[in-house]
């Protein structure tokens, strides 16, 4: 299997008043094509912090990054930028839709930002949109679609050019039950299907636990789930 993603001893401290005050202490984390991780743990015990050093959106204070097997750890802004937007998909508890465009714009939008033309994009998007079971809200805005319908429109934004990874931080904290496992359900056939590998922060035990590999972050550590 083709590693992805790989945290080698990744510690992360932000200063207060009085020193330092630290977050992670020595993470470790490696996760392939294929493959998904789920990250459980306290409010405040720094999952967000975990995944956002993950996606390239904030830097470790020590320890490395690989990704695809590189070390990406001290690149430059404009190269995680481009990493970031070429390799990577995002998945946020409110789904961080566009207002004023409508559910295939926004879907549209990412694959015409990477040079793909128009017409190419608004196909590729309105088949992946059909494939969600969205065929009829396409010329929907975001405020006119419900909770769970928002949270699919921004998964298929999420995998329209393709990554290989999906970096996915509460995605079914804001719906109802019924809503939960319909995203739930698509996120890991999504996974399985194209090869993605998936991160996931969550707060749903029973999410994290159809995941291959399980973690909970406590006490800064980061450490293998054991029944």
């Amino acid at each position: 299997m083709n590693t992805v993603l790989r945290l080698e001893s990744v510690c992360k401290s932000f200063p207060v008043a009085d020193g330092e005050l630290e977050i992670l202490k020595d993470v470790n984390l490696s996760l392939s094509k294929g493959e998904g991780a789920s990250i459980v743990g306290k409010s405040g015990s720094g999952k967000s912090t975990l995944l956002y050093i993950a996606a390239l959106i904030e830097k470790p204070t020590s320890g490395t990054v690989w990704y695809s097997d590189s070390d990406v750890t001290s690149a430059s802004d404009s190269s995680l930028a481009a990493l970031r937007k070429e390799k990577m998909g995002f998945v946020f508890q409110n789904s961080l839709l566009l207002d004023d465009f409508s559910a295939l714009e926004n879907v549209m939008i990412p694959l015409m930002n990477t040079g793909v033309r128009k017409k190419d994009a608004q196909k590729k998007a309105t088949e992946l949109l059909d494939r969600l079971g969205l065929a009829e809200r396409l010329d929907h805005r975001p405020f006119e679609l419900s909770g769970g319908e928002r949270q699919r429109v921004a998964i298929a934004r999420s995998v329209i050019c393709e990554p290989d990874i999906i970096f996915a931080d509460e995605p079914t904290g804001s719906l109802d039950e019924e809503s939960q496992i319909l995203i739930e359900n698509l996120l890991l056939s999504l996974v399985h299907e194209k090869g993605l590998a998936l991160l996931l922060v969550t707060h749903n035990e029973a999410f994290a636990s159809r995941l291959e590999h399980r973690y909970i972050l406590s006490h800064k550590e980061l450490r293998a789930y054991e029944e």
